[in-house]
């Protein structure tokens, strides 16, 4: 931490030395103050439109930066004065709003020091490449492209020597994925803005120049909002997610069965309600222990979500129960889906450590089988009643069976039928 302090202190050391035997400030000083003035007004009010991202003890502040353009018309003189400014009322801001970071100060210093520095050596680059190029077809744009590169490059370094030394990359690996997180359309909106703020200053349109930085603003804000929009959506959407989702077998829990018979009461769809249970269930938890009954369930919850399509859905209503609203489908279908479900089952083995070794077991299920159309003579919850009804025949009759039942109007008797294991 102290070799970061030291670094940073010196970075900006450097660039009040490098500022301090410049030229000075390059423009006349009226038009320096409105530059100034202006540059000082946005800078402040787009500091609330930044994206704060922490990088082990250190937190970066990604936020819309136009000091190359100020530099390059002030000189690095007027570009430390601004910064100076700028940065230490962002400071005081912080302080007098609790939000600043232990080591505010220091960092202070270090956001002076590293764009005073960058942007100074954009600045003799200008002067160096601009003439070279100022002929040829979009040659200012080229220039302020290679500058934008330059100032990235050296930023990621700075920072880089920062995070070295703060312990928070360890290796090369670490550095060279850091650099990669830098945004190239970002790397060109910033050159082509601050390309447009240079020429706008230079020709004394502070209309326009104006105009751009509010242009700016609004686009930004508009930006954020949508995307604090979008991230409160998906963080709603995670919770709802983890609200409704078992947690041992990643199907949809019995909250959400619930929510979804409530939905589905108004339909009036035929639908098939199937209760599937895993047969001699407890003999597997305690011939074994919990964690290969727990196996068992996941291994059920797989093989049964592997049969459904994206129309019906799976429910863990219980402990080894699972729930199935199968959608769209006619009686027959129904039957034959859950009777290839079940000989699935019987048929397939999974995978389990026991005493820290591998072990392969299989098991039965289960089923009940329940098909109405919704709400014309039972309601959903009335259903899934007699579905657990039927559920609990097949086991009486002996287990690894399925017990069916089709319930119409246009019948004076329910048809019901228990097929067996064969």
């Amino acid at each position: 931490m102290q070799g970061s302090r030291i670094f940073m202190v010196s970075l900006f050391i450097v660039s009040l030395f490098t500022a301090l035997i410049s030229d000075g400030i390059i423009v006349e000083s009226s038009s320096y103050i409105q530059a100034l003035f202006i540059y000082l007004l946005f800078s402040c009010l787009y500091h609330h439109l930044r994206i704060i991202s922490r990088n082990g003890n250190t937190s970066i502040d990604y936020g819309i930066n136009y000091s190359l353009s100020i530099g390059l018309f002030t000189g690095p003189l007027g570009l430390l004065i601004f910064e100076v400014i700028y940065r230490f009322s962002v400071y005081f801001y912080k302080k007098q709003t609790k939000t600043d970071d232990p080591d505010e100060f220091f960092h202070t210093f270090y956001n002076i020091g590293s764009f005073v520095m960058s942007n100074s050596i954009a600045f003799y680059l200008f002067n160096l490449l601009y003439p070279l190029f100022q002929d040829a077809a979009f040659g200012f744009w080229i220039v302020m492209l290679m500058l934008i590169t330059v100032t990235s490059m050296l930023s990621d370094i700075f920072l880089i020597t920062v995070f070295k030394l703060t312990g928070d990359i360890k290796s090369k690996q670490e550095a060279i994925d850091f650099i990669k997180t830098r945004s190239v359309l970002d790397m060109g909106k910033i050159a082509f803005t601050n390309g447009l703020l240079l020429l706008f200053l230079n020709e004394g349109k502070w209309e326009m120049l104006i105009s751009l930085f509010i242009l700016n603003y609004l686009v930004s804000r508009s930006f954020l909002s949508k995307s604090q929009m979008l991230q409160n959506k998906l963080e709603r959407d995670k919770f709802e997610q983890m609200a409704y989702t078992d947690f041992l077998t990643g199907v949809f829990n019995r909250a959400y069965m619930d929510k979804k018979m409530t939905e589905l009461n108004h339909s009036m769809e035929y639908i098939g309600i199937v209760v599937a249970d895993i047969d001699k269930f407890k003999r597997i938890n305690d011939s074994y222990n919990h964690a290969v009954g727990d196996q068992a369930i996941r291994h059920f919850a797989d093989s049964l979500k592997s049969y459904l399509s994206k129309d019906d859905y799976l429910f863990r209503s219980g402990g080894e129960e699972f729930t199935i609203i199968m959608r769209f489908k006619s009686y027959e279908e129904c039957v034959n889906l859950t009777q290839k479900i079940r000989k699935g089952i019987e048929n397939s083995t999974f995978h389990a450590d026991f005493k820290e070794q591998p072990i392969s077991l299989s098991y039965t299920a289960s089923f009940g089988l329940f098909y109405y159309k919704v709400n014309e003579l039972l309601s959903i919850e009335k259903a899934y009643v007699y579905a657990d009804q039927l559920l609990l025949q097949s086991k009486d009759m002996g287990k690894n069976r399925l017990s069916c039942r089709e319930e119409s109007i246009h019948r004076h008797s329910p048809k019901e039928v228990v097929l067996s294991n064969a």
